[in-house]
């Protein structure tokens, strides 16, 4: 197993042990031990009592995160016509129906791909490609959709997919480390607050079994799951 280095240790040390924090405190700790020189992301880990197996107990949506991740989100339309014109004034970076073929050849320098409901059709038999890398536009996160406009400038400010990996850990990033930290506490509670109202009604027992938040390259603060409504 890989050592750590003397600057992840020497932040490591700054946390008390098995101190369970607040959330404000949390994205106070975070930010102080973030050591790296570049603007390190900000992420929430929630490890949830579901069973992934399960259809029933999928965890997945959306959230608007209120001052966005901090990261530039390239969005791909697919449409055509007025649509794909709608698409373009929006702020979309890349446009068109050419894209299915493009992507068929290998293309893939896209973050989030939107379509409207008629060119899914043509979208389909690329979902062994787009699946996995969670590229494959769905109407659940509101990437399936004739209102493009809203579609690309919500995606642009913040919004955010999340959907819980077969260990039963939702990941999802909540900001940089240059964020102030009141931004940083307003993106996780609001994403905490989605994972609640996303809670299937087959999981039983305690839902959220623990949440961390860290930057990329620092330690993982550990907050009490206690202080949210499960």
């Amino acid at each position: 197993m890989r050592a750590h280095g003397t600057r992840y240790r020497a932040a490591v040390a700054t946390l008390e042990p098995r101190k369970l924090y607040g959330a404000r405190e949390a994205v106070e700790q975070v930010k102080a031990a973030a050591y790296a020189k570049f603007d390190e992301s900000v992420d929430v880990a929630v490890r949830l009592g579901v069973d992934p197996k399960h259809a029933d107990q999928i965890v997945r949506g959306t959230v608007s995160l209120p001052h966005g991740t901090g990261r530039t989100v390239r969005v791909l339309v697919i449409a055509q016509g007025e649509k794909a014109k709608e698409a373009e004034v929006a702020g979309a970076d890349a446009v068109g129906i050419e894209y299915i073929q493009k992507i068929k050849d290998g293309w893939l320098d896209t973050d989030v791909i939107v379509a409207t409901p008629d060119v899914m059709g043509q979208l389909g038999p690329l979902g062994k490609v787009l699946g996995p890398r969670g590229l494959m536009p769905n109407p659940k996160a509101g990437t399936v959709t004739m209102d493009v406009t809203r579609a690309v400038k919500e995606l642009k400010a913040g919004k955010i997919e999340f959907r819980v990996d077969k260990s039963g850990i939702v990941h999802a990033p909540i900001g940089k480390k240059s964020f102030p930290a009141q931004a940083l506490e307003d993106n996780l509670q609001a994403f905490l607050d989605a994972i609640v109202r996303a809670k299937p009604a087959a999981a039983k027992g305690h839902y959220i079994r623990s949440i961390t938040v860290s930057s990329t390259m620092g330690p993982g603060v550990q907050l009490d799951p206690a202080g949210y409504h499960q």
